[in-house]
């Protein structure tokens, strides 16, 4: 609807009209004549008017101010280039929205002729500030005024004694407004998104207050008096700057909506404070029964590829005190093995000759070699976002050799000097920003079997670093092996030092993204704003110069793509804000236009992302460290350097956290020598909690506290493993490496054990391991022959099971819904392990079926797009997560075919193919144009499930599009994609089709593109 007729005597029909809503037409499209007919004025009983969501440049003054029983007007998202005077004429008006009039920028002073008004909407029109003759609205109940740029509020502002609502988000306040406080009755009070640095010691004073949003703003700490505010229900103060909850705060009971993730928590711990109110007052009244204890642990995880000397790295920097003679003594030994370890051939990684060396120097700073953060003194260190210093630095840091420059594409092969593989993708494709799109090339990963310094799988060790104070690291090595990437993540945590080592010897430039950037681009989706150390290992192989080379190389190339990485957000995030500043209705008008269809919310939730994204980059310190693990001098200074950097407070604050005693006592005797059992039942563990003087109502919040701090494992919302706490760490790492092993004999030894065995048996096994290393599929019997000897009992094993299922590593394929198996053998599927192709679901996905037949139905395809990283593991433990909602499925490496009922879906994973091409996930189904609600039923909740698996990496960007039906059917190689934040929007009223811009501007069917009914999480939202 673009106008409406002048036409009295029709309106004369109306008179009796009270409401009429005009609402998202396009009144006001065609410019230059009035949109509203002046007859308008006759509806004198008209009481609501809706004109939102149209192209209103003015409004028809005439019919307005005939409106005199007018109680509310609508006006908000048109173009109305200031406040229209004939709205101060409106005296019965009690509610007004002028929200998203961009151009509005100031409120008259007139308006306190408004005196009936209750709710006023004033949201994104830019204003700068509010006006005196506002705070006379004595009625005033309601007021939004976010997304604006108000420095500070009138002088007056306390005068409105009625307001319930204040929305004074996204605006520029850098101190609390005093004149909030003398507003007693106010329930509702939003202020995130601001500049705040302290709230009022009398905040108290709001003693009606039930909800307070005070997120992303830069307080320090909460005043005592917050706990006085016994009616709060909702407090969001996630992304300030809080390391202490005051004394008492456990008394908020009431709070339901609670968010406080991203604070430098130590005081409750940031752990307890994750959990909710309950655990908070459970805290603080613990630590109230007992004496407060400080006991410094820190978590440090060693990273890299295989080879790259993290094993030989750990025991070195565990050997503290060592004398002189020792040292001498293990010399000669590694000095063998290196020169052993120097004679062979890596895959992927190629070798340079090494030179015979006799006993290299230290390597000397070079001059030129500027640190990404500056290395700690003894007194401070500084510790900032790579490569962004200074704009100096910058220059420097980022002024790569001719040889880097250009080069798309990451490749780790034996290379001549002709042909030297490329650094990193462009950022542009196709006229487009490009992100990421690094490919990992396999060869790369996989090293010389053999390996003299290989790992055993994923290690977790004890060291006191510093036994004077108490310190002590709990050293978790990861294995460098892609067989572990679906269980590593589980040791990716907050609140961890991470040492990424790489081996000098053999590192060239070209393979820097397989043994760096990978592995940075891994830690920062899994951890945003982890603290990372760069250490060069096997400096001894090296000459000293060449130790400066490509320690200079690492440092430069890590900066140029932490800049890539960082302007290419930028971009993104630019792109969101110009689309918040056009209205919505032209983001509806056409496909072609960038986010077609998204609601201002959801690009304010990505705009939000992005903005998280920017401000957690990984800290990285610098410079990297050569290493000789034969040195002494060289292993003391890294020591030193982990203990300096474990010990600042700004990094690390969770070192410093407080724990009540009763709690580290209950932390000991879990860990004491003697309980050595792989679990123990909920009363052992309570039995142990009464030794620790926790009775066992108080029990519950230490288990958590020690499940979240990654202490112990207890799940205390699973029906069967809430009975349970997994104290041994170390037996559940050995058990999770024995599914991570892909070496043939080292299985079969396992089933066979020490003993001997007949051939017949023997053959057998060598039949199930030959079918495990092929298709994932292992039965109960042959599982526990393999977990041997940590596994004695059918109890054991079956809880182990249940585990191994709740982390994502395997699913029962026999299992019933509802009675047991009876006595036949469960079988379980381990995904990683999945090697076969699924050529028939290949069919499917291209529109044909089963038979090769082309079918007729409409398919729906939603695509989740991964420019930086495609997480390890990720399709193996989500082809787990989906399997209650899924029946006769079949798996492939990449592809999963099964049904939802008697409808079938697939989930396709098409791994990166270049700088062109990222990772993709795929879910997908279809039906007949009638029956499409029966598609969306059945990929609905495996797009939620895939959204909830996707929040434990909140440093992950992705993208997630609804691929266009129609360019599907025609077997279109690059489909239209429509914004996946339409999933979670209801779909448009009165709309049936949305058009294509592929092919001639073909139309779609809505319900193609929205569902039913919104999912309940955006795609796109963290």
């Amino acid at each position: 609807l673009r106008c409406l007729r002048d036409d009295g005597p029709a309106l004369a029909l109306l008179r009796a009209l009270r409401k009429l809503n005009l609402s998202h037409n396009q009144l006001g499209a065609d410019g230059g004549g009035a949109m509203l007919p002046a007859g308008l004025g006759e509806l004198r009983h008209l009481e609501e008017l809706d004109l939102s969501f149209n192209r209103l440049g003015r409004l028809p003054e005439q019919a307005l101010a005939g409106l005199r029983q007018l109680r509310t007007l609508d006006v908000d998202h048109n173009r109305l280039p200031a406040f229209p005077p004939v709205l101060l004429e409106l005296a019965a008006l009690e509610e007004l929205d002028c929200s998203g009039n961009r151009l509005l920028r100031a409120v008259p002073e007139g308006i306190a002729s408004l005196q009936r008004l209750k709710v006023l909407w004033l949201s994104g029109t830019g204003l700068t500030a509010l006006p005196e003759g506002l705070c006379q609205l004595g009625a005033l109940e309601n007021l939004m005024v976010d997304g604006n740029s108000l420095p500070a509020l009138p002088a007056g502002f306390g005068n409105l004694q009625r307001l319930k609502i204040l929305n004074l988000s996204s605006n520029l306040l850098a101190d609390f407004p005093a004149a909030v406080l003398a507003l007693p009755g106010l329930e509702e009070l939003y202020l995130s998104r601001n500049q705040l640095t302290l709230l009022p010691k009398d905040l108290c004073q709001l003693g009606h207050l039930r909800t307070l949003w005070l997120d992303n703003n830069r307080i320090r700490y909460l005043p005592d008096s917050i706990v006085q505010l016994c009616h709060l229900e909702e407090l969001v103060l996630q992304g300030n700057q809080i390391a202490i909850l005051p004394e008492g705060f456990g008394q908020l009971s009431r709070i339901s909506l609670w968010k406080i993730k991203d604070n430098p928590l130590i005081q409750p711990p940031y752990e307890v404070c994750m959990k909710g109110i309950p655990y908070i007052a459970a805290y603080q009244q613990e630590l109230a029964h007992s004496q407060p204890a400080l006991k410094p642990r820190l978590k440090l995880v060693l990273m890299g590829l295989k080879n790259a000397g993290k094993t030989l790295l750990r025991k070195c920097l565990m050997e503290e005190d060592e004398e002189e003679e020792e040292l001498g003594q293990r010399n000669s030994s590694l000095m063998a093995v290196r020169k052993d370890f120097g004679k062979a051939q890596l895959k992927g990684c190629c070798m340079q000759p090494l030179r015979e060396l006799s006993r290299p120097r230290s390597p000397k700073p070079q001059p030129n070699h500027l640190p990404i953060v500056e290395q700690p003194e003894a007194s401070s260190l500084k510790c900032s976002r790579l490569g962004y210093s200074s704009s100096e630095q910058q220059g420097t840091l980022l002024s790569l050799s001719p040889k880097m420059t250009g080069q798309t594409q990451l490749g780790c092969s034996a290379a001549g000097p002709q042909d030297v593989a490329p650094l990193a993708p462009p950022l542009k494709a196709n006229g487009e920003m490009r992100l990421g799109c690094y490919s990992l090339p396999q060869s790369a990963v996989l090293p010389a079997p053999g390996s003299p310094c290989g790992s055993r799988g994923i290690e977790v060790t004890d060291w006191t670093a510093d036994a004077e104070r108490s310190l002590t690291f709990i050293v978790y090595e990861l294995a460098g092996d892609p067989s572990y990437d679906v269980i590593q993540p589980f040791f990716l945590s907050p609140g961890a030092l991470y040492v990424l080592a790489v081996n000098l010897s053999t590192y060239v430039p070209q393979c820097f993204y397989p043994s760096v950037g990978h592995f940075l681009h891994w830690l920062g989706a899994k951890v945003p704003h982890a603290v990372v150390c760069m250490v060069g290992t096997h400096a001894d192989l090296c000459a000293e110069r060449e130790v400066e080379e490509k320690c200079l190389d690492i440092h430069r190339q890590i900066a140029w793509q932490e800049k890539r990485d960082y302007e290419g957000l930028q971009n993104l995030a630019q792109q969101v804000d110009e689309a918040l500043g056009q209205d919505f209705d032209l983001r509806c008008s056409s496909p072609h236009v960038a986010f077609y269809g998204v609601s201002d919310k959801n690009l304010r939730r990505k705009k939000a992302q992005f903005q998280y994204l920017l401000n957690h980059r990984l800290q990285i310190l610098s410079p990297v460290l050569p290493i000789s693990c034969w040195d002494c001098c060289q292993v003391r200074r890294l020591r030193e350097k982990l203990l300096s950097v474990a010990e600042h407070r700004d990094i690390f604050p969770n070192l410093h956290r407080v724990l009540p005693r009763s709690w580290q006592v209950l932390e000991e005797l879990h860990f004491q020598p003697q309980a050595q059992q792989l679990w123990l039942s909920w009363w052992d563990s309570a039995r142990l909690g009464l030794q620790a003087g926790l009775t066992e109502d108080r029990l519950q919040s230490a288990l958590s506290y020690l499940h979240e701090s990654g202490k112990l494992l207890y799940f205390e919302e699973h029906l069967t493993l809430r009975e349970y706490v997994f104290h041994n760490l170390p037996r559940l790492i050995d058990i999770l490496n024995v599914f991570c092993q892909r070496d043939v004999t080292i299985l079969l030894q396992k089933l066979l054990g020490n003993g001997p065995a007949d051939e017949l048996k023997a053959t057998q096994l060598h039949h199930y391991v030959e079918g495990f290393l092929l298709h994932g599929l292992l039965p109960t019997h042959v599982i526990r022959l393999l977990l041997r000897p940590h596994v004695r009992s059918r109890e054991d094993l079956q809880l182990i099971l249940e585990l191994l299922e709740k982390m994502g590593l395997c699913y029962c394929v026999n299992k019933p819904k509802s009675k047991p198996l009876n006595g036949a053998t469960a079988w379980y599927k381990f995904p990683c392990y999945v090697k076969n192709e699924m050529p028939h679901a290949e069919a499917w996905i291209n529109g044909t079926n089963l038979g090769g037949q082309s079918f007729v139905a409409e398919q729906l395809q939603i695509e989740y797009s991964f420019p930086f990283i495609f997480p390890p593991g990720l399709f193996a433990r989500y082809s787990v997560q989906i399997n209650s909602h899924v029946v006769q499925r079949s798996d492939g490496k990449y592809q999963i075919y099964a049904y939802r009922g008697k409808v079938p879906v697939v989930i396709s994973h098409r791994p990166a193919k270049g700088a062109q091409q990222p990772d993709t996930l795929s879910i997908a189904s279809h039906a007949s144009l009638p029956n499409i609600w029966t598609a969306w039923q059945a990929i609905t909740p495996l797009v939620e499930e895939l959204n909830v698996l996707l929040q434990e990496w909140p440093g992950l960007y992705y993208t997630v599009h609804v691929l266009c039906s129609k360019c599907l059917k025609r077997g279109s190689p690059h489909p239209h994609t429509f914004p996946g934040e339409l999933l979670s929007q209801p779909r448009p009223e009165g709309v049936t089709e949305i058009m294509c811009p592929k092919n001639g501007n073909e139309r779609v069917n809505v319900a193609l593109v929205y569902p039913p009914t919104p999912t309940v999480i955006s795609p796109c939202s963290k």
